[in-house]
């Protein structure tokens, strides 16, 4: 497991990235880091390409709130925070397409506030 920042404007959150569901995936973002993109949205799901680009493992066509995912279509990290327009409640969370599970992200309310078109940057924790 290895602890991650999600800085999204200029808030930051504190993450994990645990490598018992994707491992190559976790090796490729945590190789990429640190990582700088513009925030897009889609429903409660904060997504950006990253500069990682792989297929799915064990991907999960349903996520859980405060789960981290790499979206093997898109190239993209995506940050789930509440439903997305798939979605049929908060409890049963359904991606665009099946996202390789990454991690969780602490405070997972805290990105209600956000929005498309902010800067978000991954970085290992200090």
């Amino acid at each position: 497991m290895s602890d991650i920042v999600i800085q999204v404007g200029q808030e930051k959150f504190t993450a994990q990235l645990a490598d018992d569901h994707a491992p190559n995936t976790v090796r490729e973002i945590l190789n990429a880091l640190p990582i700088e993109s513009e925030a897009q949205q889609w429903g409660d799901e904060i997504y950006f390409e990253i500069p990682v680009d792989l297929g799915e493992e064990n991907a999960q066509s349903r996520v859980s709130k405060g789960d981290l995912g790499y979206w093997p279509a898109g190239n993209c990290f995506c940050i789930f925070y509440g439903k997305t327009p798939m979605s049929p409640s908060e409890d049963e969370i359904v991606p665009a397409s099946p996202v390789n599970v990454v991690g969780r992200i602490d405070n997972p309310d805290g990105l209600k506030s956000h929005s498309a078109g902010e800067t978000v940057i991954i970085s290992l924790s200090e």
